[in-house]
């Protein structure tokens, strides 16, 4: 399932910009390993952009697609995808597809194909193995594990961030181990738990009631939580407060202007559901350590555990989607859904040494 990104760009030399500009088929020229190593039923692009243009209109077409392939006798679906926000529909993915039964790889490039440094087709390539061979039907990004082109590794699509802007193994695993590492010959090595796995006699179904009603906003030095109540006239119907360290926002300011907490407390009594996610990339929320994390949660914010403020943003638009009740969806948010909770974390987790 093609979507466009840099994988399938090129340089435009009038510009000196990259375009999307390739033909779904055309990312086959480049990578010709490829033919060696899966056999490729069919493509189809329900369209064609660069992420940073993506919606959860266009989350709902990637799943609808990928769906009616995976209902096909294929073993497993490839989805190529601009880099940019592949977490947020790798998330996206992972709530829309229920009752999945076998892998479903996203992979994108942060070099473009006509560099010597693309690193699409080792991608490429790795997805292959695991969309064909893997044991887990698992939402993943396939990328590269290392700068070089030593293995990729296959990452929960709940618990994957894009950690830099240009280095070819730019997306991590966060709070979580990688599912496996992958390498070009077709060897896959487990390394993360499993959550789904493989079962192929399974028929999966796009689940893509999404509420778009739904802001993620985050608390700086000196912010104004009036923008709160702007989201509030807007009829937002949830919000991801991206706060600091354990999950405080700012309470007791010299200015009191500039605190949070009546502002959060009014959207919550009104039924907006409020949930608090950590800026920090590692660890988890905890609101009984500060003052100002127990008085939000007794105003009924939801604290998020250690799931990504991206895939928490993501979750509130499913949940919201399916439920109406604000109470109902607040327990959804603390349910693990598609293994974006971790019960537990490893010290390796938390500091990101994985």
């Amino acid at each position: 399932v093609s979507t466009g990104g840099t994988i399938a760009s090129r340089v435009d030399y009038k510009t000196g910009g990259v375009k999307a500009v390739m033909d779904p088929e055309e990312i086959f020229s480049n990578s010709p390993e490829l033919a060696r190593a899966a056999n490729f039923k069919s493509i189809v692009s329900p369209f064609t952009t660069f992420s940073e243009n993506m919606a959860p209109r266009e989350w709902q077409k990637i799943a609808e697609t990928v769906v009616k392939e995976l209902n096909s006798e294929v073993d497993g679906v490839i989805v190529t995808h601009g880099t940019d926000t592949l977490h947020f529909t790798a998330a996206a993915l992972s709530f829309m597809l229920r009752d999945l039964g076998k892998p479903v790889a996203l992979v994108g490039a942060q070099r473009s194909p006509d560099r010597g440094s693309f690193d699409g087709s080792m991608n490429l390539l790795c997805a292959s193995h695991w969309a064909g061979k893997g044991s887990q039907a698992e939402v993943a990004i396939v990328m590269h594990g290392t700068s070089s082109d030593d293995y990729c590794i296959a990452s929960r699509g709940t618990k994957v961030r894009k950690m830099h802007t240009s280095r070819r193994d730019a997306f991590r695993p966060i709070n979580d181990s990688p599912l496996a590492k992958i390498w070009r010959d077709g060897k896959i090595e487990r390394t993360g738990d499993v959550f789904k796995q493989r079962d192929d006699s399974k028929k999966t179904v796009a689940d893509t009631k999404f509420e778009e009603k739904i802001s993620l906003v985050k608390t700086v030095p000196g912010s104004d939580p009036s923008m709160v109540d702007w989201l509030l006239e807007k009829g937002a119907r949830g919000i991801v407060v991206e706060a600091t360290g354990l999950g405080q926002v700012p309470i007791e300011t010299s200015d009191p202007s500039k605190n949070w907490l009546s502002h959060l407390k009014k959207a919550i009594d009104s039924g907006v559901v409020v949930a608090v996610a950590s800026q920090c990339i590692y660890g988890r929320t905890n609101p009984n350590v500060y003052e100002a994390g127990r008085r939000l949660l007794d105003a009924g914010a939801v604290f998020c555990g250690d799931m990504l403020p991206e895939t928490a943003y993501v979750k509130l638009g499913f949940v919201l989607g399916h439920e109406k009740k604000p109470e109902k969806a607040r327990e959804l948010m603390l349910q693990n859904l598609a293994g974006e909770l971790n019960s537990r974390l490893a010290e390796d987790l938390e500091t990101g040494l994985v």
